[in-house]
């Protein structure tokens, strides 16, 4: 008995080390297989998320914001925990290695002297008699050096990931409203005569997509972060950018000289989108689930049209690029409505939300400022 309790012990200890090794340090693939981790957030996330369902609206997206911050330090309780308890079990299977203290039996002493050693307090109420229990009481406590330095260091990182992820959402605000559209998105800078500039802002997208894809794979917790403004979501803004890609590879009547260059980096941009957003589905194992509603039902595509059109970009409007719209919005849509549904997520719409104002326009204090 005492040896089975000592081997299991020692495989928590090693499990939990690779846990955190593999969570924190070494750079992942969408293949890995993290055991603990996985489990933790299967069992709180649907908790939580089942909380939330019965919150208001005003309520729930705040009540979400908090989860993603708080998993990982309660992660990284869950990890010292198992860490203290496995070596106790491994000193208590060890015999006349521990003296017992007063009132406390072998186990509980183990567990104290664990507790101690794991933190570094060096109380020296308990102390080990025996080579291996010296030799496990030392690696203990540098791994519990290690663990608390593994968790400094990795508090930071990922918040630096978390601000470079929240900018460039920031920066679209004034681009294609709140909530991100894509027919505000080519309005506005087909009003502004600056198509072209298109080609620069999906270049900058293809990279932030990117980034996404890399942080988020190393680090899946950061995908549970909401957005520190109304109405955003790293969810909403990389959909709204892929509808904004597939308006502009439909094409537009006319063919006007900057179309070619454009299209070119909206293809770039949404097959980099589309590789980022089906990763993190299958990070999450979530399978493609087409919307129940349709997205862009006919006659939102006329208003669309419509709007763009008095705009000054006529869209093509041909039977075949209806098919082509539908195919190309097939691609990526079964996977952000997956992903929305899982994550609690609204998806973007199409067409602006008719009387709304851009979040800048607005504050506490100030009245609209949408005439700006």
């Amino acid at each position: 008995m005492t040896l089975l309790v000592g081997l299991l012990g020692l495989y928590l200890v090693l499990l939990i080390i690779w846990e955190g090794f593999e969570t924190i340090i070494l750079p992942r693939s969408v293949t890995r297989q993290l055991r603990l981790t996985r489990g933790f957030y299967q069992i709180l996330w649907p908790f939580s998320a089942a909380v939330a369902r019965r919150l208001p609206d005003s309520q729930r997206q705040l009540y979400l914001s908090y989860f993603g911050p708080l998993s990982l330090p309660l992660l990284l309780v869950l990890w010292a925990q198992i860490l203290v308890l496995a070596f106790a079990m491994i000193q208590w299977a060890l015999p006349y290695g521990l003296d017992r203290l007063p009132g406390m039996n072998r186990f509980e002493t183990a567990l104290y002297q664990s507790g101690v050693t794991f933190f570094t307090l060096g109380y020296g109420d308990v102390t080990p008699h025996t080579r291996i229990t010296r030799f496990i009481s030392v690696l203990e406590a540098g791994v519990g050096f290690g663990f608390l330095a593994v968790v400094i260091g990795y508090l930071p990182v990922l918040y630096q990931a978390f601000s470079r992820r929240e900018t460039i959402i920031s920066l679209l605000d004034a681009r294609a409203s709140s909530p991100p559209s894509a027919t505000e998105m080519l309005r506005r800078h087909s009003e502004g005569k600056n198509m072209a500039g298109l080609v620069t802002l999906l270049a900058d997208w293809e990279v932030w997509s990117s980034e996404l894809l890399e942080s988020h794979l190393s680090y899946p917790v950061l995908s549970y972060y909401r957005s520190q403004h109304d109405r955003q979501s790293w969810l909403g803004a990389l959909t709204c950018i892929m509808d904004t890609c597939t308006m502009i590879l439909v094409g537009c009547a006319g063919n006007p000289e900057w179309q070619r260059e454009l299209q070119w980096q909206a293809r770039m941009t949404l097959a980099m989108s589309r590789h980022t957003i089906i990763d993190l589905a299958y990070i999450f194992n979530r399978k493609p689930v087409p919307p129940e509603a349709d997205r862009l039902p006919p006659e939102d595509r006329a208003k669309m049209r419509e709007a763009l059109t008095a705009a000054g970009l006529p869209v093509c409007d041909g039977p075949e690029d209806d098919e082509k719209l539908d195919h190309l919005r097939s691609l990526y849509e079964p996977y952000v409505n997956s992903l929305g549904q899982f994550l609690m997520f609204t998806l973007p719409p199409w067409l602006p939300e008719a009387g709304s104002s851009d979040n800048w326009q607005t504050s506490a204090w100030d009245r609209d400022t949408r005439h700006f």
